[in-house]
């Protein structure tokens, strides 16, 4: 699953036409769920999730500078404190974008994106500690239940249990922080400088690396996949964005649960999958927790 970008207080204002911003907000999710079937079609064919991961953010860095180019340069820089953090930013989106490929080689597509979905969990968590936000009975009793569904799902006391579930979750933390760190530089950071900073930290991180393990794809088919893992995932960003122009977080984040969806049916029409039941029901409990957190926060 890839990191929601940030949106802009040029796009808050809008926030007058919610059906246009749902329907982004599917698509915005349509295109993540074709990124993640893509890298487990690619991992399967044998390409290093490392060069996937590369082409990823290369493609993110690319189409992110496009735009700018010719422009003031005013998108390319920040004050010592933002470039600082956005570099952490930019580190934690590749610690979640590489463990989460890795794990896209093993684990079913739902399976990992049920695990994925406790990241807004995590941010309601450790919100408390990093944010000094309070959190009230109901959103600790949401967590917890969160917690339960993730357990159900990794299932860590049976044989079914596999090792690629601590990388989803490790992805899922990252991920988490990440969003934390999104809301610190929220109207303080111009979206495009973050989304600049985030194609280049993973770009420049992972070209050593991708130079040492590169593999060309075997057929045509799968170069174009290769290079459409970066143009679906920063074209999810992007109609991501644009959704939160049309209307509130409030009415949107109920529809990312739609990625759970997508995945089951490109995991089924693709490489013949079906979850099975403890993943359909520990993706319910964390969707359940999900939903309460997102009822408190809007009440509140």
């Amino acid at each position: 699953m890839a990191a929601p970008a940030p949106v802009s207080h040029l796009a808050r204002a809008r926030e007058d036409a919610p059906g246009k911003g749902i329907a982004l907000m599917l698509l915005a999710y349509a295109l993540f769920s074709l990124t993640d079937t893509s890298v487990k079609w690619l991992s399967l064919a044998g390409l290093p999730a490392l060069q996937l991961a590369f082409m990823r953010f290369a493609t993110h860095f690319a189409l992110s500078t496009g735009p700018m180019l010719g422009r003031d340069h005013s998108g390319w820089t920040a004050p010592r404190r933002q470039a600082a953090l956005m570099l952490l930013r930019g580190a934690l989106l590749s610690v979640s974008t590489v463990s989460n490929f890795f794990a896209l080689r093993y684990l079913d597509l739902t399976m990992s994106a049920a695990i994925m979905f406790s990241s807004p969990i995590l941010v309601s968590a450790l919100s408390v500690p990093l944010l000094g936000e309070t959190v009230g009975k109901w959103r600790w009793s949401a967590i917890l239940l969160g917690f339960v569904g993730v357990l159900i799902v990794v299932r860590p006391w049976s044989a079914e249990f596999h090792w690629a579930a601590i990388l989803s979750l490790t992805s899922a933390m990252a991920l988490a922080l990440f969003s934390i760190l999104t809301r610190q530089l929220a109207g303080v950071a111009a979206p495009r400088t973050m989304q600049l900073y985030s194609g280049l930290v993973g770009t420049v991180v992972l070209a050593p690396i991708a130079f040492i393990v590169w593999d060309n794809p075997d057929t045509p088919l799968d170069w174009v996949l290769m290079v459409g893992v970066g143009v679906t995932a920063w074209a999810g960003h992007h109609f991501f964005s644009q959704a939160h122009g049309y209307a509130p977080a409030s009415v949107l984040m109920p529809f990312s649960y739609s990625f759970l969806i997508y995945l089951a049916i490109s995991g089924y029409l693709v490489f013949g999958t079906i979850p099975d039941g403890q993943t359909i029901i520990g993706a319910a409990v964390i969707a359940a927790a999900g939903l309460v957190i997102w009822w408190r926060e809007r009440r509140v």
